[in-house]
């Protein structure tokens, strides 16, 4: 199921991060961690999409939301020929105006949408991924996580189609 977007994202791209993981007061004492942003430190684990507003995702489980790590995911997937890149304002995300039209958005300013820019269709992917998690598949190992990932990639970006079962068979 890896890789369905195939190929660079094109036109309008929202990117994100979002922490994967329980309540630390859910967790054994010794595993609660600390405090931190979103997760960082509180043992949640981070995952970078990009999704064109035309329909494809791609997203990947990383080790960190520092600048290089989020920037050389913007780099990977997104065209250098988009018509908009939209993000929030997260530092990791400082300085990509260089190589695309970005434009950010500042949530911690309570701004959600500025005409053509917002990232609601990235935050509805994480929305449903964390809702399957909960949902269907109750808990998710930090080992396994990227194959969930891939799993809900590969359910969006095949959403459309007559016979996804027959395109995942097909490309085996």
């Amino acid at each position: 199921m890896k890789n369905s977007a195939k190929g660079q994202l094109f036109g309008e791209v929202e990117v994100d991060e979002t922490f994967v993981g329980g309540k630390a007061k859910n967790r054994h004492v010794g595993e609660r961690g600390g405090p931190g942003r979103g997760g960082m430190g509180s043992g949640k684990i981070p995952v970078v999409g990009a999704i064109s507003r035309k329909g494809k995702v791609v997203a990947r489980v990383i080790d960190s939301v520092d600048a290089t790590t989020l920037k050389g995911f913007v780099r990977d997937v997104v065209s250098n020929k988009v018509t908009l890149l939209v993000s929030d304002e997260w530092v990791g995300y400082r300085g990509l105006a260089k190589d695309y039209p970005h434009e950010v958005i500042s949530h911690t300013h309570d701004q959600y949408v500025v005409g053509a820019v917002h990232t609601q269709n990235i935050e509805s992917f994480w929305s449903l991924i964390k809702r399957g998690i909960v949902g269907n598949f109750h808990k998710v190992s930090e080992a396994y996580l990227p194959l969930y990932v891939s799993e809900f990639e590969f359910r969006h970006n095949t959403k459309g189609e007559t016979d996804p079962f027959g395109l995942l068979i097909a490309s085996c």
